[in-house]
């Protein structure tokens, strides 16, 4: 490998290992140590939810309902507002944030420090640092489940990504594969995907 392969490569690296970072969601989850989920059958949902505006219920809210139903029953559980073992409570925020990166770059061959060896060698490769800031929007979901009776929050999923042109065009979806993402750290195992 030449060495201006090796530092092209060494280039490369940090532009990779960003663009891995911001392919998908980070997705955390806390749970109470000392709770027993087998022993849980029904869920319900808080009133009013986190995400319910002034009185009503937002389409945000509706969606998040849904897809949580849908993941809740697949592990078991049957929906039951009357006299809910547990509860559900979402939280949703969209942030501007601004992401600086300096990446090195390489300099023209042939420059030295004071650019006395141009035309006539290569100097080792040289590099100066560049600096690039680009905003961007992050959205960050939680979904709280509480034990309805100790009013105690035994588990807590939080989604955090950056908001594409493509989340904001299908919301539905995108809050759909969020509460996928979060369930898929929830303590109560799912259906196996068919592969």
């Amino acid at each position: 490998m030449t060495k201006r392969m090796i530092g092209m490569a060494l280039l490369a690296a940090p532009l990779l290992a960003l663009a891995a970072c911001s392919s998908g969601p980070d997705v955390k989850a806390l749970s109470d140590p000392s709770a027993n989920f087998s022993q849980y059958q029904t869920f319900g949902f808080v009133s009013p939810l986190g995400t319910d505006r002034s009185g009503y219920q937002s389409v945000v809210s509706q969606q998040l309902i849904a897809s949580t139903r849908r993941e809740m029953e697949a592990r078991g559980l049957r929906y039951d507002p009357a006299s809910p073992q547990l509860l559900v409570n979402f939280n949703a925020q969209l942030n501007d944030k601004m992401r600086v990166t300096t990446v090195p770059e390489p300099l023209p061959p042939g420059y030295g420090y004071y650019g006395y060896r141009r035309g006539f060698y290569n100097p080792w490769p040289l590099y100066a640092d560049r600096t690039e800031v680009s905003q961007y929007r992050e959205g960050t979901l939680t979904i709280d489940v509480v034990d309805a009776a100790r009013k105690q929050m035994i588990w807590e999923g939080t989604v955090t990504k950056s908001v594409t042109d493509k989340d904001q065009q299908n919301v539905t979806a995108a809050l759909d594969a969020a509460v996928t993402a979060a369930f898929g750290k929830f303590p109560i195992a799912g259906p196996v995907a068919a592969k």
